[in-house]
């Protein structure tokens, strides 16, 4: 099986995540991607992004994020890109998901959602630029 390999381009807008959508309906035709496989991908593809969106540049400020979908040997790896604030979300102790929502702290399910999804989340610094590599074993 060839390496195929595809990309976008968004900026660092919640209006921005449609076109992300879109994008997935794409690569599932395209790449022939196995049902319910789109929606897994695309909630951890949304809270990714929302946390860059959100957390990783300053208010008001217009930014691309670029997120590169590589389909390879029954893997599909997803490398998202940004020169935001440094922030390595591997790093993030996963909350204690046997607490009450009323005793669990706000935050953090986003991350510990992406490693339930994913096979590997991989973070790098690159200079200035922010790596977000995630796996999917297909």
């Amino acid at each position: 099986m060839e390496q195929k390999n595809k990309q976008l381009t968004i900026l660092n807008s919640v209006e921005e995540l449609h076109r992300v959508v879109e994008f997935l309906d794409l690569l599932e035709k395209e790449w022939n991607l196995a049902e319910g496989l789109k929606s897994l991908i695309n909630l951890a593809l949304e809270e990714a992004l929302s946390n860059i969106i959100f957390y990783a540049f300053e208010k008001d400020s217009k930014n691309k994020i670029t997120i590169e979908f590589v389909l390879k040997k029954k893997k599909l790896t997803i490398i998202i890109k940004d020169k935001g604030k440094y922030y390595d979300p591997t790093k993030k102790r996963d909350p204690d998901v046997s607490l009450s929502a009323e005793e669990r702290p706000v935050g953090g399910l986003g991350i510990f959602l992406i490693k339930q999804i994913m096979d590997e989340i991989n973070y790098r610094r690159d200079g200035v630029t922010n790596q977000l590599l995630m796996v999917k074993k297909l």
